[in-house]
């Protein structure tokens, strides 16, 4: 293992609210007053506090206290370092709050109803009630609650049972979630409902939503600018989602018929594409300017006006660019987008005023109805041998998600694109092994120099093998030139390492022992046996997984209320697969489990992801340890093997804790010989062909 040593919050959601840097300072800070007082008290954190950046000019020392003094009566409470930091976030939102905004605040937090600290746009609730009226009003279960009213808030209070969340999500990206999982009564207990949040965020996570200040309590009480944020997110990735050359090849006229140009345009974002698409056509309708974003560009209306002009001149209205108002200008342009196909959504007042969500919206709106681009059919075929790969491509959806999904300052929109400076790969490395990156040394984005790329890239391979892994053959050049196949065996190992890191820190008492695949495969079949079935497994690779039932049986076993076994099939045909797959995944996440996996997945038993989705299973109920009355695990027996005692054996019960440390703590660690799903840098092979096998 590494000899890095970063700070550490045993709360993950809490440890993504800091960089590495700011918690080593508010560690040591927070020491300091520890070293000369032997304790931190709240009387301690005024004059600690206001010497802090974040609040020096902000809050003065008596306000400090009289903050801390409504949340805390007596100034002599002890505090240890995670409570220190929520007060320190609290304190932030208090600060952030006198300047009328958030830290965390995006382009949708402001406008016309305050709710705390923050507030949200009345014209984009609107618009986003409009959306959900007219994509779900014919759902058999939200039927009767629609149409919402956009002027109450009906939309915060439909979103409080989790049901419409998880619609929307299956709007966004069909299939996301098995509707089966979903609990629809009229009336839910809080169990049912928080199972619903669960579901709605850990898919939410999957589909590319950055979710991590966002818990399920935020989701329940209904607090207006987290729902609207999230809805907001999943309505952006529904409406940009042809926005790629996999879904619309014809986007490859935007540019030139090589490689490198259409890897560039592989590796933008999908707003970035919906501008160079917009720009591309404005270029040919003689328009003089280029629009940028979408905002202050294009809320004179004219860009629009020209758009709308060349993709549909049938429409036009000559008056248009005549018109002096730009009010005017827009309502005569949003006339123009609704005879040639799109709804109104925005007003004409939301142009104007620069509302990037609703712009970004409408644009896209005009993409889908009519693109304009040319059917070529050798440019066509040329876009679509770009993106032919499935297996490469599914594990690049994988990690990219993974990746987003560790609230990196950085968001992934193509990991063989993005990955190739080194910088998000350092974020990453930052994050799972905190403190492993020497900062001093990486250069940040943009970038002129090409030798700072292989610095960075250099680095990442160096981390790589003092956390162990292997990367023979892999050098940072090659992350540069985006070598797909060695990008993503770091990615496989660098995600199993962070998996197995989880699992290692539930243990009481590890006596530096290491979770191994194996150890995660024996917890999973001794799981299914105590709970009186039968069903077992030789490995991650056991074809018998692809029927889903082993699965099933492990999340039932771990909670026995969160499988409706009514809904299971035999696994008899590929359909019936394919129903067990799907209902898995929506389970897993229901229950509380971040996967990233494809129903395909598990179909065609893809050893790496059936490892992730089992060792998820079995953070949660490692987690949840201290409230289930488990066997007990020996240790071994001499031998080499490890003896289990049965539920029905005299073996004496053991509390949560004790439990996870006679899992986790006696187990041996796995050599490079005995590891059993891990795979090699310098042969890597597709997933569906046998995997070389090599320990992290």
């Amino acid at each position: 293992m590494s000899s890095f040593v970063g700070v550490v919050v045993s709360d993950q959601w809490l440890q993504s609210q800091f960089t590495q840097v700011e918690l080593r300072s508010l560690k040591s800070k927070f020491v300091s007053v520890k070293n000369q007082n032997g304790k931190v008290t709240v009387e301690d954190l005024p004059p600690l506090m206001v010497k802090l950046k974040a609040f020096s000019a902000l809050l003065t020392e008596d306000e400090i206290r009289q903050i801390l003094g409504e949340s805390y009566t007596d100034m002599s409470t002890e505090f240890d370092f995670e409570t220190f930091l929520r007060v320190y976030l609290n304190m932030q939102g208090q600060a952030t709050g006198k300047l009328g905004g958030s830290k965390n605040s995006s382009s949708f937090l402001k406008a016309s109803t305050t709710t705390l600290l923050h507030t949200i746009s009345e014209s984009e609730k609107a618009t986003y009630v409009t959306h959900i009226n007219i994509y779900l009003a014919d759902d058999p279960f939200l039927k009767q609650f629609l149409p919402l009213d956009p002027a109450t808030n009906d939309i915060f209070n439909l979103a409080k049972d989790g049901v419409l969340l998880c619609k929307l999500i299956n709007v966004a990206v069909p299939g996301t979630i098995d509707e089966r999982a979903i609990n629809t009564k009229r009336v839910l207990n809080p169990w049912e409902r928080n199972e619903n949040h669960t579901l709605c965020l850990n898919s939410a996570k999957a589909i590319g939503c950055t979710v991590v200040n966002i818990g399920t309590q935020d989701l329940v009480e209904g607090r207006p600018h987290l729902v609207l944020g999230l809805i907001s997110q999943i309505i952006k990735i529904q409406l940009l989602a042809d926005l790629n050359l996999k879904k619309t090849p014809q986007l490859v006229e935007l540019v030139e018929d090589s490689n490198a140009d259409v890897e560039e345009l592989m590796g933008l974002a999908p707003e970035k594409v919906l501008l160079k698409w917009m720009n591309f056509h404005l270029n040919k309708a003689g328009y003089e300017k280029t629009v940028a974003n979408f905002s202050s560009d294009v809320k004179d209306a004219k860009a629009y006006t020209y758009l709308l002009n060349v993709l549909a001149p049938e429409y036009c209205n000559p008056l248009t660019l005549d018109t002096k108002d730009p009010v005017e200008r827009a309502k005569l342009v949003l006339d123009h987008a609704e005879r040639m196909g799109c709804k109104r959504y925005l007003r004409p007042k939301d142009i104007v005023e620069g509302s990037t969500n609703l712009n970004l919206a409408f644009v896209a709106q005009i993409f889908h109805e009519r693109n304009g681009l040319s059917t070529d059919s050798k440019k066509i075929s040329f876009a679509e041998r770009m993106t032919d790969d499935v297996q490469i491509s599914r594990e690049e959806r994988c990690f990219r998600l993974w990746i987003n999904s560790l609230g990196t300052e950085s968001y992934v929109n193509n990991v063989f694109e993005d990955v190739r400076t080194g910088w998000i790969l350092l974020e990453v490395l930052d994050k799972v092994a905190p403190g492993s990156v020497n900062w001093k040394h990486a250069s940040k984005p943009p970038i002129k120099f090409p030798f700072r790329k292989v610095e960075n890239c250099n680095q990442v391979v160096k981390i790589g093998k003092q956390l162990k892994f292997s990367v023979v053959n892999l050098g940072g050049n090659d992350i540069v030139q985006g070598n797909k196949k060695l990008i993503v065996a770091f990615l496989w190992q660098l995600m199993r390492f962070n998996m197995l890191q989880l699992l290692k820190s539930l243990r009481s008492r590890s006596r530096g022992k290491e979770i191994t695949d194996a150890d995660i495969l024996n917890w999973a079949n001794r799981k299914v046996k105590i709970s009186g079935r039968t069903t077992q497994i030789e490995s991650f690779k056991d074809k018998s997984l692809s029927t889903g039932l082993f699965f099933l049986e492990l999340l039932s076993a771990v909670e026995p209320r969160v499988v409706n076994w009514n809904l299971v099939t035999k696994g008899e045909s590929d359909e019936e697969k394919r129903l067990n797959a799907t209902y898995i995944i929506s389970v897993a996440r229901k229950l509380g489990c971040s996967i990233f996996l494809l129903p395909e997945d598990i179909m065609e038993v893809n050893q790496k992801m059936i490892l992730t989705l089992t060792a998820s299973i079995m953070y949660w109920c490692l987690q949840h340890a201290a409230d289930e009355g488990e066997a007990a695990l020996s240790p071994s027996n001499g031998n080499g093997s490890t003896t289990y005692t049965s539920d029905a054996s005299p073996a004496p019960s053991i509390s949560g804790e004790d439990e996870r440390s006679s899992l986790c703590g006696e187990i041996s660690s796995m050599t490079m010989d005995d590891a059993a799903s891990d795979i090699t840098v310098s042969s890597y092979q597709c997933e569906n062909e046998d995997t070389e096998i090599a320990t992290v």
